[in-house]
């Protein structure tokens, strides 16, 4: 039981790391200041690991529902700042004519 809540505590705080950066970026509009091999790194580090829990897990029989948590979130997060990045500059982008 121990284990289990600090393993919820740890990955809901990893979890929620990354929001003050969505909802900045959502409020401005701007990505522009976030590196894209960072958000590139960040997504596929998170999709390899997920992979890596939930294979782990088929194989032990075991559920790690923090993990999953943590990851889940931060993959839509991870994809929310790479669209920002890409779209953003085309969507808000100030007309010079």
């Amino acid at each position: 039981m121990f284990n289990e809540t600090i393993g919820w505590i740890g990955n809901i705080l990893f979890a929620v790391c990354g929001i003050p950066q969505v909802i900045k970026t959502f409020r401005t509009k701007s990505a522009k200041d976030l590196s894209v091999l960072f958000l590139w790194l960040w997504l596929a580090g998170e999709l390899l690991t997920f992979m890596y829990i939930i294979n782990s897990d088929l194989e032990t029989g075991t559920i790690h529902f923090p993990l999953y948590f943590n990851y889940i979130v931060n993959i839509f997060m991870a994809l929310f700042l790479l669209y920002a990045k890409y779209m953003y500059p085309k969507k808000y982008a100030v007309s010079n004519s």
